[in-house]
């Protein structure tokens, strides 16, 4: 057991639980952080598996933090708990997400109010609720299903120079310009975040959901971008594929990202499903 205190350690875990919807549902989880070529670790990630009106929920999510990591460990600790709170989680989620998002936003504003410094992060989510998966995504941490062996993108990256990405942000005021790479008001390399109070209301909070039925899906891979800038999603599901142990697999996808040269923080998930 590599030491906590250790911060260039790569930390992992996992666990497994059961669903009981119209079918029963077994599923593994496993993830891996690790700090990687960064001076400092701004990825933060949360599992967490609790009853909400009677019904068994899982909540998996990955946070990329840039300009420090307070923002990202803000949404640790309060985005699954603030939607499980909200009182429509049950009967309209989509809603009660949508919701629980800017809700948590704009907490996490009013308490940097004070702050000269500028953070933000990333959100890549995953919500199991009876038979129904539903992602939700702001920024460009990404989910990844695969399905009978291919790779199923179940989000899309929020970058400026999407063309839907970019209309939203010229229509609210702001511009994208060419810095290295394309960056809202020539700061930040992503259009969709949270916090980043400086670069409001250009910069939003607002998922991106989607909705799938847990049956068909072999397993899901949700990380950060340090992951996704060096491997394919074709790639990480061939790699995860070939272990059976999700901790495994999210072990094995870090140490292949790092060894292809990722600069960034690693973070990633991997939950696999067994349906009865």
């Amino acid at each position: 057991m590599i030491s906590a205190r250790d911060p260039n350690a790569l930390f992992s875990g996992g666990g497994m639980s059961f669903f009981t919807g119209s079918r029963t549902t077994k599923f593994s989880y496993g993830y891996s952080s690790f700090k990687g070529k960064r001076a400092s670790m701004e990825d933060f990630y949360e599992t967490r598996i609790s009853e909400v009106d009677g019904q068994m929920v899982a909540f998996f999510g990955v946070f990329d933090g840039h300009g420090g990591s307070r923002t990202a460990e803000y949404l640790k600790n309060n985005l699954f708990k603030n939607l499980s709170t909200h009182p429509d989680f049950i009967k309209d989620t989509k809603t009660a997400i949508v919701e629980a998002f800017r809700q948590t936003d704009e907490a996490y504003l009013n308490e940097e109010k004070a702050l000269q410094k500028n953070a933000g992060s990333t959100a890549s989510t995953a919500v199991l609720l009876g038979n129904r998966l539903l992602v939700a995504n702001v920024g460009d941490s990404r989910v990844v299903a695969c399905r009978a062996g291919s790779a199923i993108p179940l989000s899309i990256d929020h970058k400026p120079d999407r063309d839907d990405e970019r209309q939203r942000i010229e229509g609210a005021g702001g511009f994208i310009i060419w810095a290295g790479t394309w960056r809202v008001g020539g700061v930040l390399a992503i259009s969709r975040a949270f916090g980043d109070k400086l670069l409001k209301p250009y910069v939003v909070a607002e998922p991106e959901i989607q909705e799938e039925e847990i049956g068909g899906v072999d397993f899901l891979i949700i990380a950060s971008d340090g992951l996704w800038n060096v491997i394919s999603n074709k790639d990480a599901v061939a790699i995860a594929q070939e272990e059976t142990d999700a901790e495994a697999a999210s072990r094995k996808l870090i140490k292949e990202a790092y060894a292809r040269g990722s600069s960034d923080n690693i973070t990633c998930v991997v939950v696999r499903f067994e349906n009865s």
